[in-house]
């Protein structure tokens, strides 16, 4: 049951990444976000807390779905509430990857790049020669070479 779920809702994902009108949501407490009523979508409403319950069964903290940037979907579970801090872990990569994947098909980068491109020089206590040997890719696929246990000096 959870792997049709799961394929449906990555599917779903996929297909919101397509925008069809530009919407930027305004920045932190400079208003509110745009709505899009799951109806308009025609998603089957009887669905949606069977969803809500499969989330909360799994521990999620909190759910969003976005359509063109408006929020069609918005849960939170337990004590979690819209203002709740949260670690994200390992679940930024996966937004940074998609994000990235965006930027790559539309021309704005390629993996090839060096990060020095985007961030200048000096965006770490590494030397001028380390730092230029150091791709998008590289990023992306944590290889950098870097170690995120020493603090970086700068």
């Amino acid at each position: 049951m959870r792997t049709p779920l799961l394929i449906s809702l990555l599917t779903l994902f996929c297909q919101l990444l397509v925008a069809q009108q530009l919407y930027f949501p305004p920045d932190h407490n400079q208003g509110e976000w745009e709505t899009t009523p799951p109806e308009e979508l025609d998603f089957r409403a009887d669905r949606i807390q069977e969803l809500y319950e499969f989330l909360d069964d799994n521990q999620t903290k909190s759910f969003m779905l976005l359509k063109d940037g408006k929020i069609v979907l918005e849960q939170y579970f337990g004590s979690y509430t819209a203002d709740s801090l949260w670690v994200w872990n390992s679940a930024g990569k996966s937004l940074r990857a998609t994000m990235f994947g965006q930027a790559v098909e539309e021309g704005w980068l390629t993996l090839d790049d060096t990060s020095s491109d985007y961030l200048g020089t000096g965006w770490s206590s590494l030397t001028p020669e380390q730092e230029s040997a150091i791709t998008v890719l590289n990023h992306l696929t944590m290889t950098t070479g870097m170690d995120d246990m020493i603090p970086d000096c700068i």
